[in-house]
């Protein structure tokens, strides 16, 4: 089997974290470096949450601090699911891991064209680094095999009525990456809210009775209690690991080719992702937006990672 090439891009968050433990654990991804980006909290504390998961795991891959800020609009951090770190819930000790001293945008644009154009970006966070990357070197777009993210929803949004948190953090950022041309799956809310971390998932993920093991626990037992006073879902849902489940065994998801549009007016929809369901407006899709998931199969999948390490 032939490795997937990816850089993940993230914005670590609990989600974000299950999603490097994957990524970086099993055989069919090749990891080759970490992105990250300001989002669920600032940019200080999310590379801070990275180096902190990278360091507890072993992970030997290079992590690169990214975008500080969004594009256009005011900062916007989800301090109300994740906690006042980004990363609530987990004991670290001390941080001994570093950055690495070049830019996250200067890194995916120099690995992209490099490439054999194998390589395939996977944002689980605001598409700040992944939009400036293409604005700066568009030589990287034929380059890019597939943008594989979690963001958006085609019915109701979580940070507003209309809009899912990444996309919202960042609409402009979105419009850039929708409108690349590039091959894209999109895994929303509609999706991705159907991997709740109950607790007899959570103990299960526990009982492998190692680091990972207990670090997901520490980091779902937190948003148990968070995702129930946000938005009234029965646990945790770990949103930005389906896109790593999709690329490993695309198989367990349901997806739909559809028409995206991200709305950037000021108005109420404002970082909406406007998914053409039904086909109304008679436009070539530019996306695969994910609709349903296997779930006893993606989370024995997040069970077999877990084992993987020691």
């Amino acid at each position: 089997m032939t490795k997937r090439k990816i850089i993940l891009d993230c914005d670590p968050g609990h989600d974000d974290a299950v999603a490097m433990l994957m990524a970086y654990a099993h055989p069919a991804i090749d990891l080759l470096g970490i992105t990250i980006v300001a989002g669920n909290q600032t940019l200080e504390n999310t590379v801070r949450n990275g180096l902190n998961v990278a360091q507890l795991l072993d992970m030997d891959v290079p992590i690169y601090a990214g975008m500080p800020q969004p594009l256009v609009r005011q900062q916007l951090v989800a301090g109300n699911v994740h906690g006042s770190t980004g990363l609530d819930g987990p004991t670290f000790g001390p941080l001994h891991r570093q950055a690495e001293s070049t830019p996250a945008v200067r890194f995916i644009i120099d690995t992209l064209l490099a490439s054999d154009g194998d390589i395939t970006l996977v944002p689980t966070g605001p598409l700040t680094n992944i939009a400036v990357a293409m604005r700066m070197e568009p030589r990287i777009l034929p380059k890019i095999k597939e943008i594989v993210l979690m963001g958006g929803a085609y019915g109701t949004g979580n940070f507003t009525p209309s809009a899912e948190f990444n996309i919202l953090a960042d609409p402009e950022a979105a419009r850039v990456v929708f409108t690349a041309g590039v091959s894209l799956v999109m895994m929303g809310l509609d999706l991705t809210n159907q991997t709740v971390c109950t607790p007899d998932i959570i103990e299960r993920m526990e009982a492998v009775g190692n680091r990972a093991g207990k670090l997901f626990g520490d980091m779902l037992r937190f948003t148990l209690k968070t995702q129930y006073e946000a938005f009234g879902l029965a646990a945790g849902p770990i949103h930005d690991a389906t896109t790593i489940g999709y690329l490993i065994d695309p198989s367990l998801f349901d997806l739909q080719d559809m028409f995206v549009q991200v709305d950037i007016n000021r108005g109420p929809s404002y970082g909406r992702t406007v998914c053409d369901e039904h086909n109304v407006l008679k436009q070539a899709p530019n996306a695969k937006v994910g609709k349903g998931i296997d779930n006893d199969g993606f989370f024995d999948l997040v069970e077999h990672c877990i084992r993987m390490y020691h």
